[in-house]
């Protein structure tokens, strides 16, 4: 009977220094592991991304289960703050450390490492998917939305998809996502008048524009949050002239701003809301304000149902506790496969990712890998 060993594939995969956008060896190591258990694998680079579609059964099964991931990680920051090799994936103590151990090196062997098992050992009626990409770090403009493009070109279909990203705040177990809060940032660019401080009536200083537009908008809630959403948050993240003289009036300012939103919103309502403000200040103001918007994903949700309960009882069977059904935290690459088939989240406890001293317990590999075979056994019978 095969047994693939997760935290193994996990240290392998910690061994290659994939810090976006490198490949580093971990989609090669992935594909030579898959292809031996029998999976049909196709690399599908986009740019300087490399990605990899793996997939064992009939192409076009109506019962096909998808897992999506990714290899590539955040650099390493500090070398010197690190107190072991960020890619020796050194254990100490029963802990794995190195860069990817919980995000998510591991949660890619984890679900590999159940899929190379259940295929091997009994096989499924229905066809098995894993999307692994090395672009979710960085822009993510060609790693899952290339694999999903390919998929589309050559008629392949999940039925459904976990994504297995670190969910847990603190226990394993205790919360799933399904859904997600949009993301969107809008850059301004305030431009007056330069002066002499000391005749300010001579000039249209931009500053206190730019101050009190900020203040609109950090003053104003957006909403009350919705049935699977908290309130929306806006967040002021910079404000910038440039100005090292204390008699000069600048002529231009910018600020930037940064918007979680839930389902009550679209990343079009939220510009024209900002755009209303904007025109009306520099209007009363005389000070000339562009804006910029980049939306990195809309909210999502996919509603409780089937797919929930089928990871959750899973969750609930290998760790004993029912995880919570949440859309907190950031953005990740389910915002691309909501578009392809229901998709959900679950993976490993995330306090440590993108940290100096990255780090993940053996047996919550183990034991994760128990969770994603037990889903993968459920949803096949």
């Amino acid at each position: 009977m095969t047994k693939t060993d997760a935290a193994q594939l996990t240290a392998d995969l910690i061994r290659c220094a994939s810090v976006t956008p490198e490949e580093g060896g971990a989609l090669v190591l992935l594909e030579k592991q898959l292809s031996d258990a029998g999976f049909d694998c196709t690399r599908v680079d986009r740019g300087d991304v490399s990605n990899l579609f793996a997939r064992w059964g009939r192409k076009g099964d109506s019962k096909t289960f998808g897992f999506n991931g990714h290899t590539d990680v955040v650099p390493i920051g500090d070398a010197a703050a690190w107190t072991v090799d960020p890619f020796g994936a050194e254990i100490k103590d029963g802990i794995m450390y190195g860069r990817g151990a919980t995000d998510m090196k591991s949660g890619v062997a984890a679900f590999a490492a159940a899929a190379i098992d259940l295929v091997s050992n009994t096989p499924p009626e229905g066809a098995i998917i894993l999307t692994i990409t090395g672009d979710e770090e960085g822009d993510a403009i060609d790693g899952t939305t290339a694999l999903l493009d390919y998929m589309s070109t050559e008629q392949e279909r999940m039925s459904v998809c976990l994504v297995g990203e670190p969910t847990c705040p603190n226990e394993m177990g205790e919360m799933m996502k399904i859904g997600r809060r949009g993301s969107m940032t809008a850059y301004f660019t305030f431009t007056g008048k330069q002066g002499h401080s000391a005749y300010p009536h001579r000039a249209n200083n931009p500053l206190p524009v730019m101050a009190r537009l900020m203040d609109q908008f950090s003053s104003e809630a957006l909403d009350n949050g919705t049935d699977h959403f908290d309130a929306s948050t806006l967040a002021v993240v910079t404000m910038d002239t440039g100005n090292p003289a204390t008699n000069v009036i600048p002529a231009e300012c910018r600020a930037t701003v940064n918007i979680r939103f839930n389902d009550s919103h679209s990343g079009a309502s939220l510009t024209d809301w900002m755009q209303a403000k904007v025109d009306t200040i520099s209007a009363e103001s005389g000070v000339g304000i562009d804006m910029k918007v980049t939306i990195s994903g809309e909210s999502f949700i996919t509603p409780p149902g089937a797919l929930s309960e089928l990871v959750a009882n899973s969750v609930e069977a290998e760790t004993g506790r029912r995880p919570e059904l949440s859309t907190s935290g950031g953005t990740s690459d389910a915002r691309f496969v909501q578009h392809h088939c229901p998709v959900v989240e679950f993976g490993l406890v995330g306090k440590t990712m993108h940290q100096v001293d990255e780090q993940v317990p053996v047996e919550q590999i183990h034991q994760l890998k128990d969770i994603y075979s037990r889903i993968l056994r459920d949803y096949f019978a």
